[in-house]
């Protein structure tokens, strides 16, 4: 190797250094940036260049070291098991979120719940069956069955406001969706071209990892590298992001809870109208699996406790106007409802009490007299039983607070799952200062070896060019 040659030596083994020094101040001031994946330098020794002429042998010494990429330290498994665990977490975190909304509207056990207020309405019924007519007793009855009507109404009416607030909520959701599978779009542009003209690209792709995170956990999403540096994002098998096109999808379906039984809430593609979207997982799929209509048990949550409460007052009216209607007032009026339902709402929504005052209560059988209390006692005794209203409500409660702390259980899990990911992905990828000081020191060291083999080849050139042939004079 010429003496020039060592300078080349000389140079590259600096600029290699300086790179690395640079690198290990990059992570260091990036070690709190989320999702910041920590880089290092990849280096090779250049080997001799080819013999040039005739007659040269021997061993060639190399010229230096070269610096060939600056790496990503990257885990492309446990960042799928990210995606997959944050999929799931997503998923539980909007229907446990569902049914601590459900349980808000019960307040059981409580004095505001309906179980008491039944309990001080069939209580009223004992008092009236005990002094028909009187005015005081029909009073408070009137007024605990308004109470009762009152809870069943603001009950009911809390959940259609729920399942607004999530259907507004999962419309917020998609459209977030959107957005970020158009940046990843884009990223998948930038990166390409960085990539293709031999730039790094390691921040653009530590941004398009944490979006396509993001997509993943509002819609089960997956994704898959491509050779050319883009990747490709797939919901329910079809694509999403591919290269540098990204399509869109939409919310369709009816606007109420009412109107959900013909008319249910779907995503669909909006270049495909009328074809779904198969997801897999995310809180949009959370969303969507609470705002389903009722299917007897197994619709959407928010729509089930909906026609609970619909069939508590059902039940209630049905069994209370059944007796009252056989029993006769104190002035011998027969055949009169206590409650009524309104046909146009849902029925926690359209009940009411018909009486006004102690005249339009039936209290007693007919042709009895006016002090019998025999229908009020009968009305009274129909909280017992099992098709009672109350019967009714215990079921709804009991069954509600097992699902919720069911959902509760699986979210809680699928969180620790999703916590679980998050931090042995982070143990790969995250920056650590003291390796960061170690690699620095390193590059240091590397540096003023450089430096000092880039003197030793100044001097000596300095000595071959000015000193020689001086030598005796």
């Amino acid at each position: 190797m010429s003496t020039f040659g060592a300078l080349g030596t000389a140079w590259r083994g600096l600029s290699a250094a300086q790179q690395a020094m640079d690198l290990a101040g990059h992570n260091v001031a990036n070690a709190g940036t989320d999702g910041y994946t920590r880089q290092r330098i990849e280096q090779s020794s250049v080997g001799a260049p080819a013999p040039m002429g005739l007659g040269v042998t021997g061993p060639q010494v190399g010229q230096g070291v070269s610096v060939d990429r600056i790496a990503r330290l990257g885990d492309a498994l446990l960042d799928a098991t990210v995606r997959g665990t944050a999929s799931s977490a997503g998923y539980n975190a909007k229907r446990a979120a569902a049914y601590d909304g459900i349980e808000a509207t019960l307040r059981e056990p409580g004095s505001d719940g309906l179980s008491a207020r039944l309990q001080a309405f069939w209580s009223a019924w004992h008092d009236v069956a005990n002094r028909p007519g009187d005015t005081g007793a029909a009073g408070a009855l009137l007024s605990a069955a308004g109470t009762v009507v009152s809870t069943l109404s603001s009950g009911r009416a809390a959940l259609e406001t729920q399942w607004d607030d999530t259907a507004a909520d999962a419309r917020g959701m998609v459209a977030s969706l959107n957005d970020t599978a158009a940046q990843v779009a884009a990223l998948n542009t930038q990166i390409r071209g960085a990539l293709a003209r031999g730039s790094s690209a390691n921040e653009l792709i530590d941004t398009r990892a944490r979006l396509t995170q993001s997509i993943s956990a509002a819609s089960g999403a997956t994704v898959r590298d491509e050779a050319d540096g883009t990747v490709t994002v797939y919901l329910g098998g079809n694509a999403l992001v591919r290269g540098e096109t990204a399509r869109q999808v939409t919310l369709t379906g009816a606007a109420t809870m009412a109107g959900a039984a013909a008319s249910p809430v779907r995503l669909e593609w909006a270049d495909q109208p009328g074809h779904e979207v198969g997801l897999e997982g995310g809180s949009v799929a959370g969303a969507l699996s609470v705002l389903a209509p009722a299917a007897g048990g197994a619709g959407g949550a928010i729509a089930e406790a909906a026609a609970s409460y619909d069939a508590v007052a059902q039940t209630l009216a049905a069994t209370v106007n059944a007796v009252h209607r056989a029993g006769s007032t104190t002035s011998g009026a027969t055949g009169l409802d206590f409650f009524r339902l309104d046909p146009s709402q849902p029925a926690a929504r359209g009940l009411s009490v018909v009486p006004t005052g102690a005249a339009g209560i039936a209290t007693g059988a007919v042709g009895a007299g006016a002090l019998d209390g025999s229908t009020a006692d009968a009305i009274a005794r129909l909280a017992t039983g099992p098709g009672s209203a109350d019967a009714r409500w215990a079921g709804f409660v009991t069954s509600t607070g097992s699902a919720a702390r069911a959902v509760t259980q699986q979210s809680g899990i699928a969180d620790a799952a999703a916590a679980g990911a998050r931090q042995a992905q982070l143990s790969g990828a995250s920056v650590s200062l003291d390796e960061e000081s170690v690699n620095l020191v390193a590059a240091q060291h590397a540096y003023q070896a450089a430096a000092r083999v880039l003197t030793a080849v100044d001097e000596a050139l300095d000595t071959l060019i000015n000193r020689t042939g001086m030598v005796g004079r």
